[in-house]
């Protein structure tokens, strides 16, 4: 015989209470903000969540339920709290995850939304479901795309070559952040390769300034020191001077340093292997052994390159450059230890004084010559002879401009941000190449530019996007001229996609606009947001940096876009066992 328990009415019953209340506050829009006429409002956002797997993991829990309890108890105080959702459903997580399934991410990815969206209900967080969003609806990436051309015609987006990381097993450019030790993190014994492919960019280094001050400025933005560092660190001021090494006929080597006050002591030169003056300097004699070394440096990966105990590699190029303090001429070589993507591609080296370069010096037999003494005086450095070395800075710069040799300037640690992804999950870059008209924007009129359907969406190894398959999408008419023209193929970064969804929440029914100017200047900037610390650099960095764009070119009237920043912590799996009892530290939520 079963025997039965009646559940009393202090039992905490999930499937009971839970469907209960979460009944009644969508009966009466208990989470429905009004964004038109808010009396107090107050913009909560966290984070949106990646569909790249089937369905939600615990740290999104973790997240989401500590930044929603903040959002409620925000609502008990009288504020009209506004909690978005949506997700981040483009890129390569979630086209990796597709290849891994065997399934089209055009099939698998709106599964999985559908799951989350299922998961988040039933925790019943305060979502305003009203305004949900996901980057892969054309309804959202046609402006996203919109925001492209923008930047485009006010100059702040552009094509180059450049140096990139490229795994030969995903077939596609990886973020620094996704090689390990030089192996690609998805593949962890898949070794990662250097190319060079022309690539889209998008100039954040004009503003590198301005996102500097920023950080400082506590009436502005409320953010945890830890973020602000990490940020500053990221875009890495330097004061120095550039300064231009004489080349016999041929043009000088620009360099960037901090330190001119060292210039006396440069007694040899390195250059990347990229550098534009590697052929014009190497002499006839030395081509093949440098050749050779270019063939070498090209198989190694950008990371493991700015890796610092590394053993340094370097080739005599047969050319000299002339120090133009000394008047002397000092070889050049090339190594692998200098990056294109940093300063000028070049250094003067001064063994005495920097143990990178001493280091150098000693494995390949070059000229040591100490220019600052015990007592951080000056020697052997002409007229600035017995004077402190670092207070002589400025009048050395001033002396090298008199002579038409440097001029002191500033530099970033920063650099352009490429957005150009050779993969098919992802918004078509709204371009278009004509052999008349050269590179076209796609008419705003024509957005979206729709991500076509293709089988075959794996990316192979020739470096271009598996959309160059599709003829009938890749071959259309030139907007200007009407003749025959092509598309652009590869995809925009997802960190484009997640740059500016703050921004569409408040106005995700709207088609005709990207934002609503009414609701944007109600909502925005963001009140609280919460998110994962591995994001204080990158996301951060360019939704500033968006915001600011959008901000000079006079859609927004803020530069920041999130006044208060908290990252949360994590979940850590370090158990300690206590009799038969298996406990988890749970790291406290700042």
């Amino acid at each position: 015989m079963t025997q039965t328990h009646a559940v009393s009415q202090d039992q905490y019953v999930p499937e009971t209470i839970e469907a209960k209340w979460q009944a009644r506050w969508a009966e009466q829009h208990t989470n429905e903000t009004d964004l038109d006429a808010p009396v107090r409002p107050f913009y909560n956002l966290m984070m949106f969540p990646y569909p790249s797997a089937e369905g939600l993991h615990v740290g999104n829990m973790f997240a989401f339920t500590g930044s929603d309890v903040f959002g409620r108890f925000k609502r008990l105080q009288g504020f009209d709290v506004f909690e978005p959702i949506g997700f981040d459903a483009f890129g390569i997580h979630s086209e990796n995850h597709a290849i891994k399934v065997g399934i089209h991410p055009s099939e698998l990815i709106p599964r999985n939304i559908e799951n989350f969206r299922r998961q988040l209900r039933l925790i019943g967080g305060m979502f305003d479901w009203r305004q949900e969003l996901a980057t892969t609806d054309p309804r959202y990436y046609k402006w996203t795309q919109w925001l492209f051309l923008q930047l485009y015609k006010a100059g702040k987006a552009y094509q180059k070559m450049g140096s990139v990381n490229w795994c030969p097993e995903c077939k596609t450019v990886l973020a620094n952040e996704q090689v390990i030790a030089g192996f690609c993190e998805r593949h962890g014994d898949t070794k990662v390769e250097q190319r060079t492919l022309e690539q889209w960019y998008f100039k954040i280094t004009d503003y590198a300034e301005r996102l500097l001050a920023n950080l400082d400025d506590a009436g502005v933005m409320d953010w945890s020191p830890t973020t602000t560092t990490a940020q500053r660190n990221w875009i890495g001021r330097s004061e120095g001077a550039e300064v231009d090494f004489p080349v016999e006929g041929g043009d000088p080597i620009r360099v960037f340093t901090t330190r001119p006050d060292t210039i006396f002591g440069a007694t040899f030169m390195v250059m990347a292997p990229e550098h534009p003056l590697v052929a014009t300097l190497t002499s006839d004699d030395q081509r093949k052994t440098v050749d050779q070394y270019l063939e070498r440096v090209a198989a190694e990966d950008l990371v493991s390159r700015r890796v610092g105990d590394r053993e340094k590699t370097g080739v005599f190029t047969g050319g000299y450059a002339v120090n133009p303090a000394t008047g002397k001429p000092i070889p050049v070589g090339l190594a692998d230890y200098v990056l294109m993507e940093y300063g000028t591609g070049a250094i003067m080296a001064v063994p005495a004084h920097d143990g990178r370069d001493l280091e150098f010096a000693e494995k390949y037999g070059l000229d040591v010559v100490p220019v600052i003494d015990d007592n951080g005086r000056l020697q052997a450095s002409g007229p600035f002879d017995g004077r402190p070395a670092i207070e002589a800075i400025p009048d050395i710069i001033r002396w090298l401009e008199a002579r038409n040799s440097g001029t002191g300037t500033v530099q970033y640690r920063l650099y352009d941000w490429c957005i150009s992804r050779q993969r098919y999950w992802g918004p078509p870059i709204p371009i278009i190449y004509c052999e008349e008209c050269g590179t076209v924007p796609v008419p705003e009129e024509d957005l979206p530019v729709l991500l076509p359907p293709l089988d075959d969406f794996r990316p192979d190894d020739s470096g271009v996007s598996p959309l160059a398959r599709n003829e009938d999408w890749y071959l259309v008419p030139c907007p200007e001229c009407g003749k025959h023209a092509r598309r652009e193929t590869d995809v925009s970064d997802t960190f484009l996609d997640s740059a500016w969804y703050y921004l569409r929440y408040p106005s995700a029914e709207f088609d005709d606009r990207p934002f609503d100017a009414g609701r944007t200047r109600t909502w925005c900037p963001v009140a609280n947001y919460i998110g994962g610390n591995e994001h204080a650099v990158l996301h951060l960095l360019y939704s500033r940096f968006i915001a600011m764009v959008l901000h000079d070119l006079g859609f927004i009237d803020f530069e920041e876009p999130f006044v208060r920043f908290r990252a949360h912590g994590l979940i850590r799996s370090e158990e300690r066992r206590v009799g038969k009892e298996c406990r988890s530290r749970w790291s406290p939520y700042h």
